[in-house]
């Protein structure tokens, strides 16, 4: 049965730089650990002389194993029988180990390598993706879901993946798109290639629909089996806490290593890595919306999941493609009791028609909507600056924050200095003799009077304000007081957040 479509096909996927399915799933689980189920399925179907194409297995490899010891379930396509092609026999395979994943309460991880629905079975390979979506639908939310595209996913294919929790990619083998090149060179005369459409390149850093791409096969499963060790293997069970690691990067650099001058860039990332365990943070979709960084990592050996603002991208404003990757993972942790930490360093949404006319009220929304849903531990650190309508979507209190400090000088406001002298005192402005040095001066006395949190502090919007050397004690202390967090939420069916 390991042969799949026979030796020649097996040389000719090793031929591209792709591993065979039987060797993904090797190098994927601990050493003798897969257990195959289902290793005699043949698909039923004779239509067009696909009687004489059967395979046992039916192109698609279902099991469960261990990696680092760890339940997991599995279906790996096999491009070598039929093109890897899905039917409803196919089809039926993968939604019956799903089934399997989600009654014991283990991720379900896929490995999608297939030319797409198997045109000869007709309405039975569109039965076989229906099964599919519907159970990764019902399994959301219930036991992670992670999609790992090592060759074609198109057409109806790509849907899967859509609604999983995370989508791996291998650079230069694997694709993803709804209609390939050919249809839309006939339809729109636009001439492309699969790369182009559809490429790793272009779901990592354009469409936001790939979380990871990597190398090849081997380094892809790896990214895979880190990530399966920072989050649960169900809604009703919680991280695994590994032993504390100090930072290598010492906190009290924090307050020299953040500008001052909230105009001035930095990398968030270097504040990160002064607050959490050593080498332990875990980005996530790194190529997309850089203005925002989002990733798991520990915190005195607690798995967390960290949002943060990164100022040098955009300044670190919010727009449509940072809330919808912000409000995906907030949703994420909560749904798999990861406590949130929030670092916070915006000056607002990003203005312009182009994120108007894309819907930036409803996809802010959507952020909103996440950290009020959100009942897990929700900690929030305020560094530099916090206006608009972003200071209260970046998790304040008025979401439910269960803490929330601030460091030293950092401004909270309706907005910056520059433009609420402009609303505020614009006729003033106007009649001085001097315009530009008034407004000067009307901003020094604006930052004076907002360029410190206690007035915030003074209303109980703000729980303390540390100096910025305190905040991975304090992150330490509120984490540990929160573990225990339960909280009683209104009967209804499902919310509506604004899709």
């Amino acid at each position: 049965m390991r042969l799949g479509g026979g030796e020649k096909r097996l040389e000719a996927q090793r031929s591209k730089g792709k591993l065979t399915v039987w060797e993904r799933i090797e190098y994927f689980f601990d050493e003798e650990t897969f257990e195959e189920v289902g290793g005699f399925i043949e698909h039923r179907c004779s239509n067009f002389g696909l009687d004489k194409s059967k395979a046992a297995g039916d192109g698609v490899v279902t099991g469960f194993g261990l990696v680092n010891g760890q339940l997991v379930y599995m279906a790996a396509q096999d491009f070598t029988v039929l093109g890897g092609s899905l039917g409803e026999m196919h089809g039926r395979k993968i939604a019956n180990i799903m089934d399997m994943a989600i009654a014991n309460g283990a991720p379900m991880v896929t490995l999608n390598d297939s030319g797409g629905a198997r045109i000869q079975e007709g309405i039975g390979a569109l039965c076989g993706y229906g099964e599919i979506f519907f159970r990764n639908t019902k399994a959301s939310g219930v036991i992670p879901q992670i999609s790992v595209i090592m060759g074609p996913c198109a057409g109806g294919a790509v849907y899967s993946p859509g609604i999983t929790d995370f989508v791996a990619m291998v650079d230069d083998t694997s694709y993803m798109f709804i209609t390939g090149p050919d249809v839309i060179k006939t339809v729109t005369g636009e001439e492309v290639t699969k790369d182009t459409l559809g490429g790793g390149d272009v779901h990592l850093k354009k469409s936001g629909v790939a979380t990871y791409v990597g190398a090849d096969d081997e380094s892809t499963l790896d990214w895979v089996k880190v990530l399966l060790s920072y989050i649960p293997a169900n809604n009703d069970a919680y991280p695994d806490r590994t032993p504390s690691k100090e930072p290598q990067l010492d906190a009290k650099e924090l307050e020299s290593f953040v500008p001052s001058n909230p105009n001035k860039a930095y990398d968030i990332l270097g504040v990160i890595d002064r607050l959490v365990d050593t080498g332990s943070f875990f980005e996530l979709q790194d190529k997309f919306a850089a203005n925002i960084v989002i990733g798991f990592a520990r915190i005195d050996g607690i798995s967390v999941g960290i949002v943060a603002n990164n100022p040098k991208h955009l300044a670190g404003c919010m727009d449509v493609d940072a809330s919808d990757k912000a409000a995906r993972f907030v949703r994420f942790c909560d749904a798999f009791n990861i406590p949130l930490v929030t670092l916070v360093d915006v000056p607002g949404f990003l203005p312009g028609t182009d994120q108007e006319y894309n819907g930036i009220i409803r996809h802010g929304a959507k952020l909103l909507y996440a950290y009020s849903e959100a009942t897990v531990p929700k900690l929030t650190v305020i560094m530099r600056k916090s206006y608009g309508g972003a200071y209260i979507c970046m998790c304040s209190k008025h979401l439910g924050a269960d803490m929330v400090v601030a460091w030293p000088g950092s401004e909270i406001a309706v907005m910056g200095p520059k433009g609420a002298v402009n609303v505020i005192f614009r006729k003033d402005i106007a009649e001085a003799e001097d315009k530009n040095l008034r407004a000067k001066e009307l901003e020094t006395e604006y930052s004076e009077k907002f360029a410190n949190p206690q007035m915030a502090a003074s209303l109980g919007y703000i729980d303390n304000v540390i100096e910025p050397a305190e905040t991975r004690g304090t992150l330490i202390r509120y984490l540990k007081s929160h573990l225990g967090k339960e909280q009683i939420t209104p009967r209804r069916k499902h919310g509506n957040i604004p899709l």
